[in-house]
């Protein structure tokens, strides 16, 4: 194992140490939980540099859904809309209280994923399906 000297700001130091020792565990643990913790989400980052309004958002079933950043508003929405419901881009942004830009790049996020937004949509129609 690394030795890896750290220095805290002393009020960050004190609330660890409050946390540790409600965990059960030395300082030195809580961090290295809390270390592998941070770096565990980061290595999970589905974010895809070419769309910046674009994040991953997990439910409560765990699951990774593509939303705009900001907004809660999920890519799959975005794409039925103009898909299904031939709304323009305009109308959609209007809807959903988006930029232009917004829905562009979600539209753009769609044609780069189309199989994994696809999969999403497909999967929620076959939910609301079995409970019509």
């Amino acid at each position: 194992m690394a030795r890896y000297p750290l220095n805290l700001p002393v009020q960050l130091k004190k609330e660890a140490e409050r946390w540790a020792a409600s965990q059960g565990v030395s300082l030195n643990q809580f961090i290295m939980w809390s270390v592998a913790e941070k770096v565990g989400a980061l290595r999970q980052n589905l974010n895809d540099p070419d769309f910046p309004q674009v994040t991953y958002r997990r439910g409560a079933a765990g699951v990774p859904t593509p939303v705009l950043r900001g907004t809660g508003i999920r890519v799959q929405t975005v794409v039925v809309a103009a898909r299904q419901w031939e709304l323009t881009a305009e109308e959609i942004a209007a809807e959903y209280d988006l930029t232009e830009s917004q829905v562009e790049e979600a539209l753009a996020f769609y044609e780069a994923h189309q199989a994994e937004v696809d999969a999403a949509i497909e999967a929620e129609e076959t939910l609301e399906a079995a409970h019509a």
